[in-house]
């Protein structure tokens, strides 16, 4: 196994592993509910939708994939990225997605579109893990270059922290793109 998330109710548990398949299961007794194949090599990231019916996952075939939990189909492949993917994060309630890989870049993509609304970071080093949240207001974020596509939702006022594999921690204005500090 080698990550796992507890659906936003509870009731539901995923897990990856190096075999390239993921498990769905009842997080109460640990029954396995579907098993989710479509990954070649290892299966590195998983994460619920906030719905927690969706899941998210992220493997070393650089592909980002959209899981039904309810039957186990495959509803979207992101492709866009040059080496393994290394972990994933949802925005707000996930119109948008960021993955993160060792390319070295973070790439945030349109789940409607099925498409890559752009490289939010190319740090020229392998991102290992990456985390969103809300920014405070007295750091300043950046102002974007152009104005951000209708299909980019919930990226205002949130920095994206990258981990980095040079051991750096690098924060970004998930909307402007903007370097906002690196540790």
């Amino acid at each position: 196994i080698t990550c796992l998330d507890i659906s936003s109710g509870g009731g539901l548990g995923v897990s990856t592993s190096t075999d390239g398949t993921m498990k769905i299961w009842q997080a109460a007794n640990g029954e396995i509910r579907r098993l989710l194949e479509g990954h070649v090599y290892d299966v590195n990231c998983c994460r619920f939708f906030p719905s927690g019916l969706v899941v998210l996952s992220g493997g070393m075939d650089a592909q980002l994939k959209i899981w039904s939990a309810e039957d186990a189909s495959c509803v979207v492949t992101f492709k866009g990225h040059k080496g393994g993917i290394l972990d994933t994060a949802i925005v707000d309630r996930g119109r948008n997605v960021l993955s993160c890989s060792r390319d070295g870049t973070a790439r945030l993509w349109d789940c409607g579109k099925s498409a890559c609304l752009g490289v939010i970071a190319d740090c020229g080093s392998p991102i290992n893990g990456i985390a969103v949240g809300a920014a405070d207001s007295s750091l300043n974020l950046g102002t974007p270059e152009k104005p951000p596509s209708e299909r980019e939702v919930g990226t205002e006022g949130k920095i994206l922290l990258l981990a980095r594999e040079d051991k750096k921690l690098q924060g970004v204005g998930l909307q402007s793109r903007q370097p906002v500090r690196i540790w």
